[in-house]
């Protein structure tokens, strides 16, 4: 069994270099994939040894860089992918636990969840992140009788054979919002597990638009709206949804 880690960065000079040190501590396949990184990472990737890297010679986006990952893994070989961020908000010890769910070979997306066990030592989210948070992952249970508790949680390990029943072309913050509608369609088997909820930097941003809290909400929903309608077409059955992404939720 082959496992990559795949490991999106976009501007991440302060954090790069002590992350993969830790990651290579308990893995030794990474592949980082530079989202069109502006300050000094490209610098930092090229100085260092046995990474794989991709780079986007423009920022293309987070849902971009796993499609790539994705696609990566497959013409390589693996077997598994699991994806984690690079800004110190998921530890890398626990690649260990991934790999021990992996090898239980019960689940073809084992998704971290911050909320499923909650811990003292747990930070305080954002709220505005934590409400769209709560509202999307409730409406896709809802629509496709999942039991998520965390809908965002970037810590995943992906099957790759399982994701090549997926047509994934959300470049985007949005792009859960494809990905659980396909994988549900597909009859993807799905876990969580618990990781710890950690928020280093809650200055950071998502760039434009998607910095007002409301606008991100709304588009979050025209994204989980459009795919949710593509998948029920694909399957020649009715929508479980037919509203607008308006009269689905609470804008207040």
């Amino acid at each position: 069994m082959r496992v990559l880690i795949a490991i999106p960065v976009h501007n991440e000079e302060k954090y790069v270099d002590s992350v993969l040190d830790k990651v290579k501590r308990f893995h030794s396949d990474i592949l980082v994939v530079d989202d069109g990184s502006t300050d000094g990472t490209r610098r930092l990737l090229a100085a260092r040894k046995g990474i794989r890297v991709i780079h986007h010679p423009t920022n293309l986006g987070y849902g971009q860089s796993l499609i790539d990952a994705f696609r990566f893994a497959d013409e390589a070989g693996f077997d598994w992918v699991i994806t984690m961020d690079c800004d110190e908000q998921h530890e890398p010890e626990m690649i260990p636990t991934f790999l021990g769910e992996i090898r239980r070979n019960d689940a073809d997306v084992i998704s971290g969840s911050r909320y499923l066990e909650p811990r003292q030592d747990d930070d305080a989210p954002p709220s505005d992140r934590r409400k769209i948070n709560g509202i999307l992952t409730e409406k896709i249970n809802e629509l496709f009788d999942l039991r998520l508790t965390d809908a965002f949680c970037g810590f995943k390990a992906h099957r790759v054979c399982a994701m090549r029943k997926l047509t994934l072309n959300v470049a985007g913050y949005a792009f859960p919002m494809q990905l659980w509608p396909q994988a549900a369609a597909a009859g993807l088997r799905i876990r969580e597990i618990p990781v710890r909820l950690i928020y280093n930097d809650p200055s950071r941003t998502f760039g434009g638009m998607l910095d007002d809290s409301q606008q991100r909400l709304r588009h979050y929903l025209d994204v989980l709206h459009t795919e949710t309608q593509r998948v029920a077409a694909a399957a020649n059955a009715p929508a479980p949804c037919d509203r607008t992404p308006e009269a689905c939720c609470c804008f207040d």
